[in-house]
């Protein structure tokens, strides 16, 4: 049996992040697409809000919700993306005890506030195809103004408990998280006081605020395709179908890679510990690389603006 003097409770003040414990070879090979696509993400979402902001033409309700998303995406991939390349390139795997949990914050925060972006874009869609008289009247720059307010308030004031209750726990003499980023379930497992509300307060936060907002993006997309099938006029449907088609499985994407990151959680023993730790990493990637092309980059009106700014140049 431990003596007590072998289970210490001095305060921790920094975790090490182990990425890949059973595969850390896997680290050199991974570098190299995930750089890639940081670029690409940060590139692409840079350009995106650049456009919008020197292009008076651009200046509109709809390219101000996707100026919102692209900064979420970058805030995302910052937080994110150049800590793990760090530890892959230069082995900086210890983090403090402050910006670990702040990481944790801006993660579960961020992508809630990603969600709820989603919600509200679906939302514009829906009015400008369903009712397109009233839509210059009801997606106002008010409107903006006040959806973003909304998705700050109500993301930061659900999900800030979460970094909160794990910052809060007593941490003994473990701190090696395995994981390449300070998930909420990576880090308070390593606590030797009980987790069970901590985790059950994640659980029903994250799948209350990311259920009902994909509940009402599916029904906004519904009743657009609905509109959009009763459209008369030649090619008309077709333009509507694809753009918001890639917008509606972009948006499946994003949530079938959350579900997906969950089950392999609640699966850990059946599954490689190595593979929920990719998806995450992946998560935090590649939707923020494609959010600009598929929302952006597909917009006549964007490509006419990036087009002017590149002869700008």
């Amino acid at each position: 049996m431990d003596s007590p003097s072998n289970y210490s409770t001095a305060p921790v003040s920094e975790f090490l992040l182990i990425c890949f414990p059973n595969y850390q070879s896997w680290q050199h090979w991974l570098s190299l697409p995930l750089s890639l696509l940081f670029l690409l993400a940060m590139g692409a979402n840079a350009t995106l809000l650049i456009t919008i902001r020197l292009e008076a033409s651009l200046h509109e309700p709809m390219y101000y919700l996707l100026s919102l998303l692209s900064l979420l995406d970058i805030v995302l991939c910052l937080t994110v993306i150049p800590k793990v390349l760090a530890i892959f390139w230069f082995d900086l795997r210890s983090i403090s005890f402050s910006a670990c949990f702040l990481q944790m914050f801006i993660m579960n925060c961020f992508l809630a506030m990603e969600s709820c972006t989603f919600m509200v874009m679906a939302y514009d869609r829906y009015v400008a195809i369903c009712h397109p008289l009233k839509y210059p009247s009801i997606i106002t720059d008010q409107f903006v103004v006040r959806a973003a307010i909304f998705i700050v308030v109500r993301n930061g004031f659900f999900f800030l408990p979460v970094p909160v209750l794990s910052s809060r726990l007593r941490y003994c003499a473990e701190n090696i998280i395995k994981n390449c980023i300070c998930t909420n379930l990576s880090v308070s497992k390593l606590s030797c006081d009980d987790i069970t509300f901590n985790r059950l307060y994640q659980f029903v936060a994250g799948w209350t605020l990311l259920g009902s907002d994909l509940i009402l993006i599916i029904l906004s997309y519904s009743f657009i395709l609905k509109a959009v099938l009763r459209i008369k006029a030649e090619g008309a449907t077709a333009k509507a179908l694809s753009t918001c088609g890639s917008h509606f499985i972009l948006i499946l994407f994003f949530s079938t890679v959350l579900l997906v990151l969950v089950i392999t959680n609640l699966a850990r023993k059946r599954i490689p510990p190595d593979v929920p730790i990719l998806l995450n990493i992946l998560h935090h990637l590649i939707p923020p690389a494609l959010n600009p092309i598929v929302y952006g980059v597909r917009t006549k009106e964007i490509k006419q603006g990036i087009q002017k700014l590149l002869r700008r140049l």
